[in-house]
């Protein structure tokens, strides 16, 4: 009975079918720690040890020696049943290099794919890559999480960086929203449409917001040179291009249905700022309570257009405009000191002494914006009289007064079919008719 249980046990051992030698190699003292693996090599789990090991003795254990190799030689192991790794344009170095065990255990893991991890591969792919470039301030989702596998395939892609797809699909594969509205958007950011993702996004980690590879608005100024070289070079700069989120506090850096990739309407936009008394330090100056009810509203602001007067970016005059424009109350006319409200209008509007074309406001053939500016001594800016923004009075006419001092100097002013007058606190009461002139030189 004895003889025939130890044949038993030395025909397990020796020359029994797999399945049996796979259960004595785990059931025995040997190798116990295989039967406790998660993950199990198929091989192992279908207890055939002899797949991948040959034995060469006929005595199994030997102290200090080994009776059993390894079916082949490393890679070319794996590949006798793994034939389709590596077959693609861009392979993994270890794969390349047939190591694969520098990932994989050859008999199982506490995680898949015979791996000694879990979900977070971070620390195995560390043991490889250097970690600095991955821990960043601002760390991408799938990196966080160690899912280096939501973009890469392990082993080989037909991809640089054996990215599992191209890189504009595999990044819209997970920002969905991102794709369907981009598909119906007016207008795409030339970058977006033309360049990889990877031109302004660091797709692992970054030091800046949005994992954006420089701060803003260095990172536009890459492209757009010649604003860049402007804002260096002008006076004045528009606060939020340098501060908050730079550029994208106007701008949608992808695409927008708006021009200039604006964020919302021009005018709009700009209220989102400028039409509260609650932004800034000073407070910005409320422009829409400056334009709500109002009957009239400047050419360009009617038309939403803020960029007619004032340069969102940068400017050598105040307030960002576009072009010389008197600060104080006082200002008589000289080439180019009018240059912003000229842009618009006739110059031949002050130049004239007479005319009966180039304004309304005349006492037959005197020209009276002439009399009100050319005064070398006294000579009063255009904001004398007439609103910026928006007024409730003809041609924009300041029916709430302005600003002199702390006085506000009130225009009356009151139309006629063929001129008008006014009663300013600067001046008595006159009237002015284009048709029949009044004459005070008698007055």
């Amino acid at each position: 009975m004895k003889t025939t249980v130890l044949f038993l046990c030395l025909l397990t051992v020796l020359g029994a079918p797999g399945r049996a030698l796979a259960e004595s190699c785990i059931s025995t003292a040997c190798h116990t720690q295989i039967s406790g693996l998660k993950y199990r090599h198929a091989p192992v789990e279908g207890g055939e040890c002899s797949t991948c090991h040959v034995q060469q003795g006929k005595e199994h254990p030997v102290k200090g020696g080994k009776t059993f190799k390894i079916a082949g030689g490393g890679k070319e192991l794996c590949v006798g049943c793994h034939s389709g790794i590596a077959k693609q344009k861009v392979v993994h170095p270890p794969v390349k290099e047939g190591d694969c065990l520098s990932c994989h255990k050859p008999h199982g893991g506490s995680g898949r794919y015979l791996l000694d991890v879990g979900p977070d591969l971070g620390a195995l792919c560390f043991s490889c890559h250097d970690q600095a470039p991955y821990k960043k301030k601002y760390v991408h989702g799938p990196v966080a999480e160690g899912t280096c596998l939501a973009c890469h395939s392990p082993h080989d892609s037909a991809n640089k960086f054996l990215l599992k797809d191209g890189m504009k699909e595999l990044c819209l594969g997970c920002h969905e929203d991102f794709a369907k509205e981009m598909k119906t958007a007016k207008r795409v950011h030339s970058p977006v449409k033309d360049k990889p993702c990877t031109s302004c996004h660091d797709p692992h980690s970054g030091d800046y917001r949005y994992l954006l590879k420089e701060k803003m608005p260095d990172l536009c100024m890459g492209c757009h040179k010649n604003l860049d070289q402007r804002l260096k070079a002008s006076k004045g700069t528009h606060k939020p291009v340098l501060e908050g989120k730079g550029c994208s506090n106007c701008h949608s850096t992808h695409f927008s249905k708006e021009k200039g990739l604006l964020i919302g309407e021009q005018k709009e936009v700009c209220l989102g700022c400028h039409g509260s008394d609650k932004v800034g330090n000073p407070a910005l100056k409320n422009i829409a309570q400056e334009l709500s009810g109002k009957k009239q509203q400047h050419g360009p602001i009617a038309k939403g257009r803020c960029d007619g007067c004032h340069d969102p970016h940068a400017s050598n005059y105040g307030r960002l405009l576009t072009g010389a424009y008197p600060d104080g109350f006082y200002a008589a006319y000289r080439d180019g000191a009018y240059g912003l409200c000229l842009k618009c209008h006739d110059k031949n509007l002050l130049t004239f002494k007479e005319t009966t074309m180039y304004t309304k406001f005349r006492n037959g053939d005197s020209n009276l914006h002439f009399v009100h500016v050319a005064d070398r001594s006294k000579g009063r800016t255009c904001r004398t009289c007439h609103e910026i923004h928006a007024s409730s009075g003809d041609a924009l006419v300041a029916t709430e007064g302005t600003r002199f001092g702390k006085w506000k100097v009130q225009t009356r002013f009151k139309k006629t079919a063929t001129g008008g007058g006014c009663a300013p606190g600067c001046h008595k009461p006159y009237q002015y008719d284009r048709q029949k002139p009044i004459d005070y030189t008698a007055k």
